[in-house]
């Protein structure tokens, strides 16, 4: 029994140990990134001797919960320049546009006059995904030399259309996205999204996506704001008609063919997204970002599961194995051995704990979630492996009014 005991703990203490060192080097990675993190603030002191005309495009789906809170908080900015905005109503079989026109006539009385359009899309061409070809119909008519496009589940504080100007201007970006926060009004959103987000993060740090020399391409269609420059060059969103992420081949399109540069910034609080109503959602929602993340290749997917079950469930489970096998070699007397095991399992799950502790502190969410992620890391991994498996079988993907039925790649 004691040579069991001793086992145990000497081999969970061991992996409990190389868990330790990771998330050791995740700590000091974040206390140093923390230290230079872009940010959407930066933009919010200084002026421009110009602010140029902005236009902000919104394709609505079935929005009526959402749209109208983005509406007010868009005609509540602080944007010193004019203003625009342009609702893409597309297919829409709610009371979004009611709503969208309570709103406008209500602020119709209102002191400052900001435009806004309300236009009706009812058909979306076999070629085109539902979201790109509503995006495009709100180009079509824009006016401003700034170009914004949102989604309608997001909100924003006053000063985010000035800040990002601001930014765009002063780096010189052709494309300038924003890592919205995520609002957290379901479980599922505190538990799962935020493991979800740093999966996303581990394949495109924001580090290499800023990088002056060798950038790598990447952006959140939640927030895109574009020179029309840029955007013209590019060809519009007619350049990705078809993509199942807009977001990731406009990044690209910026960043390899036109040879401009594009930047990434955390919201902190600034821009506001709901994302998902049901855990359901989320898992569709997820599968079909990872899947094109990982460039629709299989393996790569599961290897990425493996990685993230392996740094969250993993971890915690040897730690605990290793403190199990601690309070064995008590039992048997041995104490030296217990104290083993017992402090390099708890060292373990403190430093991981900790350690994201601070990243759930830096991104909005509730520190106490933390205590979930070796079970969120599980589920996200399971996403992941859902997504390998349907692209080895072909299985469809819906998205933006369309089905998609995608080709697994070795790239």
């Amino acid at each position: 029994m004691h040579g069991i005991a001793l086992a145990l703990v000497w081999c969970f203490g061991s992996l409990s140990v190389v868990g330790g060192v990771y998330w050791t080097i995740v700590a000091w990675r974040v206390r140093r990134d923390g230290k230079n993190r872009p940010s959407l603030t930066e933009g919010l002191t200084g002026s421009l001797a110009h602010w140029p005309a902005v236009s902000v495009i919104i394709p609505a789906h079935n929005e009526e919960g959402h749209a109208p809170d983005l509406l007010r908080s868009l005609l509540a900015q602080d944007y010193l320049g004019e203003l625009e905005v342009i609702f893409v109503l597309d297919r829409c079989t709610d009371g979004t546009l009611v709503a969208l026109e309570r709103v406008r006539a209500d602020h119709a009385a209102g002191v400052r006059a900001i435009k806004v359009s309300l236009i009706e899309n009812t058909h979306c061409p076999d070629e085109w995904a539902g979201k790109c070809n509503a995006a495009h119909q709100g180009a079509l008519v824009a006016t401003g030399e700034i170009l914004l496009f949102t989604d309608a589940d997001t909100t924003f504080e006053p000063g985010v259309i000035r800040a990002s100007v601001k930014l765009l201007h002063d780096r010189g970006l052709a494309l300038l996205s924003v890592l919205s926060t995520v609002s957290v009004r379901h479980f599922f959103e505190a538990v799962a999204q935020p493991v979800a987000a740093l999966q996303l993060m581990k394949l495109y740090p924001i580090a290499r996506v800023n990088d002056i020399e060798n950038p790598m391409p990447f952006a959140n269609g939640q927030f895109m704001m574009f020179s029309r420059e840029a955007y013209e060059a590019i060809g519009g969103h007619a350049a990705v008609k078809d993509a199942l992420l807009e977001d990731l081949a406009f990044a690209k399109q910026i960043v390899r063919i036109i040879k401009r540069k594009a930047g990434l910034f955390l919201s902190d609080g600034l821009v506001h997204v709901q994302m998902y109503e049901t855990y359901a959602q989320f898992r569709e929602g997820w599968r079909r970002i990872f899947i094109e993340a990982c460039h629709r290749n299989p393996r790569r997917m599961r290897r990425y599961g493996l990685e993230c079950m392996g740094l969250g469930t993993g971890v915690a489970g040897v730690a605990l194995a290793s403190i199990v096998g601690g309070a064995a070699a008590l039992s048997l007397d041995d104490r030296p051995l217990a104290l083993v095991g017992f402090t390099l399992g708890a060292l373990a799950l403190i430093i991981q704990q900790l350690t994201l502790m601070r990243i759930y502190q830096l991104v909005g969410v509730p520190r106490i979630a933390t205590l979930a992620y070796p079970f969120a890391s599980l589920a996200v991994a399971r996403i992941l492996w859902r997504g390998a498996k349907d692209l080895r079988r072909s299985a469809p993907v819906r998205w933006g009014g369309r089905e998609y039925r995608l080709e697994p790649t070795e790239r």
